[in-house]
Order: C-alpha cells, then sequence, then structure tokens
C-alpha cells in the first residue's frame, strides 16, 4: 500500500526542478555519488547517527584499573547501538536531492543508549565486582549516506561508507 492511500500523504513529486538541499555533517564517503553505476540519477538518504568514543573503566582490588574502549554507533533513526570499529571522520557538505531521516532519539536519548550498550558488551566479556564506570572521550553527530541507484535488474541501496550494495524491495 503505498504512502499515499495509508494515511493521506501526499506522493512525492516527479517534478525534476524540485529538490531538497540540506547542509550536513556527514561521515565521510568512501563511495562517492558520482561513482554509483546508474541507468538514472542516483538519489541519495541520509540516516542521523552519533557516534561515541566510550571508555569502560573496571575497577580491580589490588591491580591498577582497567579500561576498555568502544567505538559505539547509535542509529537515532532505528534507535540501535551498535560497535564501529573506527571513530569516523567526518565533512560538512551541501546535498541536493537528499532525504533526511528524522531522528527518533534527541542527543540525549543517544548518549544513553550508549551508555546503557557499553556497560552491557563490558558485563558480557569481563567478571566484575562492581559496576564499571562509563566515560565519554568524544562524539559527534553525523549523517551517514546512502545512495539509491537504478539498475535494469533492479533497484540497488549502496552504502556510501562501506561500499556494499543491497536490493531494494519493496
Amino acid at each position: 500500500m503505498s504512502d499515499a492511500r495509508r494515511g493521506g500523504v501526499e506522493p512525492a513529486t516527479r517534478d525534476r526542478q524540485h529538490r531538497e538541499r540540506a547542509e550536513l555533517t556527514v561521515i565521510e564517503p568512501t563511495v562517492a555519488r558520482a561513482d554509483v553505476v546508474s541507468t538514472g540519477r542516483v538519489g541519495a538518504v541520509a540516516y542521523p547517527y552519533r557516534v561515541v568514543d566510550a571508555v569502560a573503566t573496571i575497577e580491580r582490588p589490588l591491580l591498577s584499573d582497567r579500561d576498555i574502549e568502544y567505538v559505539v554507533s547509535v542509529d537515532r533513526s532505528r534507535r540501535l547501538a551498535v560497535r564501529a570499529d573506527v571513530f569516523p571522520e567526518t565533512v560538512a557538505t551541501t546535498l541536493e536531492d537528499v532525504l533526511v531521516v528524522p531522528a527518533a532519539l534527541s542527543g540525549d536519548q543517544a548518549l544513553e543508549k550508549a551508555e546503557d550498550a557499553v556497560f552491557k558488551w563490558t558485563l558480557r566479556t569481563v567478571a566484575v565486582g562492581s559496576a564499571p564506570a562509563v566515560t565519554f572521550e568524544q562524539s559527534v553527530d553525523a549523517h551517514k549516506l546512502f545512495w539509491i541507484a537504478s539498475r535494469p535488474d533492479g533497484d540497488v541501496i549502496v552504502d556510501s561508507v562501506r561500499g556494499t550494495e543491497t536490493p531494494l524491495t519493496d
């Protein structure tokens, strides 16, 4: 069922003159929009994230405290916290023809989600006698870009950071 039939939402315009322009801080893409192979124009979707560099400190009797470092990527739209390999480089850019997904979590809620994730990950990794102290070294609010490309065998979503492609299904 289309969005227009579901809740009285206006269908998206097909007018090529009508394009959204957004100034965003984005996680630096490794795949540029211009590099995506497509039979038509390449659309863009920007997902809001808060990326946090966190440290869990575990007190140990008779030994020095142990610090475990984490990079947490909180998807502020889907309300998910996942581990990341590195703290990303970000760039400020202006994008044309982009759908900016609204954030469902505030900045503070994203930090709470990150803190909960670090706490749980630490408890799964290390046997502790007391609760680990979680601190944040740095954090950044940035959007991750996904490219939407038309192909003869069906549309695909291209992750601008990883370069992976996933078929776009209805």
